[in-house]
């Protein structure tokens, strides 16, 4: 089946959620503490409301793993196609202000992402793409129709350098083994980057590696993961230090969190 038939639908919704996660972006919004310490803010809510709503006209029959959903306990059985939901990705950067936080929507089929879109509202910046057809980027700023928007353009990895690789992390949970990674690897540069635009810059040819040892859920990975796959690049779950295979999805097991992982651009 040709999921890629659902992108322009999906990037609309995306947008949708945008244009109100970034009318409340310029208010004084309320930020709340979660049970599992995470934040959540209004933008979280209604943003995964209209996902939700436009999935369910979408495409009915597809199930969602939404975050604000799945954290109140509401998570259905995802079969082998799921939509996969991170109505904010970065909560803390949207509370700090920093524009680095993105709306992500993808679609996982066998275990593996084969549609993504992300949207970041705050750098007008979206995102897409769909695994053997490749990806691409769009300039649109919140509220503006698709149709006014910027032509979109090819994105695709760079090719790994002998020397000099430069490395994405965490702007808000970059860790001292990270920072060991990074240096075992021979990263020359590290850029810190909030939310899922990690992946995307690998996607873009900016960037070379991000590496993740640290805690993510599988809403937070799987649209980026699409992109940046769908642009010519992998991510690999690391095992004490090694690659030991690709990042898959519907991780029950493990309550939909993800093992630690490298994100790579194009191969060396």
């Amino acid at each position: 089946m040709m999921y890629s038939k659902y992108l322009p639908t999906l990037i609309n919704i995306a947008l949708a959620a945008g244009a109100k996660i970034s009318e409340i972006y310029a208010t004084d919004f309320d930020c709340e503490t979660k049970e599992d310490g995470s934040s959540v803010t209004q933008a979280d809510k209604l943003g995964e409301e209209i996902i939700l709503r436009g999935l369910k006209e979408l495409a009915p029959d597809i199930p969602v793993l939404a975050e604000e959903a799945a954290c109140a306990g509401n998570i259905p059985d995802l079969g082998e196609t799921f939509f996969l939901v991170d109505p904010l990705d970065g909560t803390r950067e949207f509370v700090n202000r920093t524009g680095e936080f993105t709306v992500n929507i993808a679609l996982i089929h066998q275990t593996k992402p084969v549609l993504g879109v992300v949207y970041a509202p705050g750098c007008c910046k979206l995102y897409y793409g769909a695994v053997g057809e490749g990806a691409w980027l769009r300039m649109v700023s919140p509220g503006t129709n698709l149709h006014d928007a910027t032509p979109g353009k090819t994105i695709e990895v760079r090719k790994r350098p002998y020397k000099g690789l430069i490395a994405v992390a965490s702007r808000s949970h970059c860790s001292p083994e990270t920072t060991s990674y990074l240096t075992k690897i021979g990263a020359a540069k590290y850029t810190p980057a909030g939310s899922s635009l990690k992946f995307c810059l690998i996607a873009e040819g900016l960037a070379d590696v991000y590496p993740r040892l640290g805690r993510t859920m599988e809403w937070d990975t799987g649209a980026g993961q699409a992109i940046l796959e769908a642009a010519g690049g992998r991510v690999l779950v690391l095992a004490d230090g090694k690659e030991t295979g690709h990042l898959c999805y519907c991780k029950q097991d493990r309550d939909y969190d993800n093992p630690h992982f490298v994100a790579w651009g194009g191969p060396a």
